[in-house]
């Protein structure tokens, strides 16, 4: 597969349904996630990124969560906004899609004047978000069955 692709905000409808369906792959259908918490209230307010092949297949995404709907994430910090959502799919893990997505909802975080970003991250993806600049804090917990730890960066 051509490494060839490009990232931007998920503004048109059919760019949005291929961010869900991308989810759909990964979270739902690999990892076992309960398709009814895969999407919630924060996807109509959130920033969405997307990857797509210079063909048109999408290859990941990505949510930014800000303002109030983040706060609700992050402990109340208007401030930080909150990624989520990262998914890249089989064929396109380790061409840097995952790294691009990371990039492109930070951006879109200066874009609105926050100053850090918060993350629950899979403890297995740990390292990936560490190599970004990510630092844990706080105990594993549990989210859909699956460990992971709290990561914040300061932009």
């Amino acid at each position: 597969m051509s490494s060839s692709y490009v990232v931007g905000e998920a503004v048109e409808p059919a760019d949005r349904e291929a961010c869900f369906a991308v989810r759909k792959e990964v979270f739902v259908a690999e990892q076992g996630v309960p398709e009814d918490i895969e999407y919630d209230a924060y996807d109509a307010g959130a920033v969405h990124v997307l990857a797509v092949r210079e063909d048109g297949v999408p290859l990941g995404t990505g949510r930014l969560l800000h303002g109030e709907a983040a706060a609700a994430k992050n402990g109340g910090d208007p401030e930080v906004g909150s990624l989520g959502r990262l998914a890249v799919t089989r064929e396109a893990r380790g061409l840097g899609v995952g790294a691009a997505l990371v990039r492109a909802v930070e951006e879109a975080a200066r874009a609105r004047g926050l100053t850090a970003v918060d993350l629950h991250a899979q403890t297995h993806a740990l390292g990936f978000y560490e190599r970004l600049g990510y630092e844990a804090y706080g105990p594993e917990f549990p989210d859909a069955g699956i460990p992971h730890r709290a990561m914040r960066r300061v932009l």
